[in-house]
């Protein structure tokens, strides 16, 4: 088995006072709509476990099982989300709609992701709750796609189910033969199975270059319109689909990422240490390399404070967070 560690470069820099102080390493790819590498940093093909980047996958498995669903609560059956109010409240009428309560949900606990949501949600007199983890929409949605499938609630979750192999059937087939080669438990409790980064990104390439009207482009319809589903205000994949109009982006847990841009460009890159903090500018710096200014109404000025993460030093900037991507230009030279 080869490691994850084997082949990954620096992706990131986080300088403080001018000088070097930490390095995140890497695998990370940029594809053309063609699938042709334009730029990779590591291995493209190392093996890795996508974590909640393969929502957007999960969630086409469960509209081509016959699971209909507005776009709203569609966007959250794909998210990773704060657990704001309104997330909540979303995760509710999915459940509502296939005639459902949360006492059906067997995700795992957990406070609002959001830090005012949890202070709120913990003020109230409240503790971790399935409603509240971020995973809440994508298990809204799993039960609704039983319900409608004919399936059974009961044990969802097991890798066996119909469900979840309906789930591994839409990742081999968009990510390709190499995805599915194991399988483990995501955090909150749902089968998971691995890809690589060219796999991943892959996915994402396919999905938004579907036909209109299938469920890989109805997924982007609604990912792309209630971006503020798919994360929070302050999320980066959020911040992302804002700032460059047809983005598909999601984040995912231990330093993963995939996006897609509308013409079918697509990156995926994974942290080597699993933190977040190098992650927008990494994102910002491959959307960069993926052509997202040619995208017609890209904004450039958002796109850039996505990718700025200052370093702090008794609350005031003293360096920053930078990629080491190369932009496409440079690749180009």
């Amino acid at each position: 088995m080869v490691s994850v560690a084997q082949g990954a470069v620096p992706l990131a820099e986080v300088v403080r006072g001018g000088l070097v102080e930490s390095v995140h390493l890497g695998h990370l790819v940029v594809l053309d709509p063609d699938g042709t590498v334009v730029l990779a940093a590591g291995d493209p093909d190392v093996e890795i476990w996508p974590r909640s980047s393969l929502k957007p996958v999960q969630a086409v498995a469960m509209l081509r099982a016959g699971l209909e669903l507005p776009a709203d609560q569609l966007a959250l059956a794909a998210a990773s989300h704060d657990g704001t109010p309104r997330h909540v409240g979303v995760a509710r009428q999915i459940l509502a709609g296939a005639g459902l309560t949360e006492e059906s949900l067997a995700n795992t606990p957990d406070l609002p992701y959001d830090p005012q949501a949890a202070a709120a949600w913990q003020g109230a007199g409240h503790g971790p709750d399935r409603l509240t983890q971020n995973c809440s929409g994508k298990h809204a949605a799993m039960l609704a796609t039983c319900r409608v499938a004919g399936w059974p609630l009961e044990g969802y979750l097991a890798v066996d189910h119909p469900l979840q192999q309906a789930v591994r059937a839409a990742v081999v087939e968009l990510a390709g033969p190499d995805a599915a080669r194991r399988v483990t438990v995501d955090g909150c409790g749902a089968p998971l199975f691995s890809t690589t980064p060219a796999g991943l990104a892959r996915s994402f390439s396919r999905l938004v270059q579907a036909p209109a009207g299938s469920p890989e482009r109805r997924v982007v319809a609604a990912m792309t319109a209630f971006p503020e589903l798919v994360g929070g205000d302050g999320r980066d994949a959020t911040r992302a689909m804002r700032a460059v109009p047809g983005l598909l982006a999601k984040d995912g847990a231990d330093g993963v990422y995939a996006a897609a841009l509308p013409g079918g460009a697509a990156l995926a890159f994974k942290v080597l240490d699993g933190a977040s903090r190098p992650r927008p500018a990494v994102l910002a710096a491959a959307l960069r390399a993926a052509g997202a200014l040619d995208v017609p109404g890209a904004d450039e000025a958002a796109l850039d404070a996505l990718g700025a993460t200052p370093v702090l030093g008794g609350g005031a900037p003293v360096g920053e967070v930078r990629s080491t991507v190369a932009v496409r230009a440079e690749v180009a030279s």
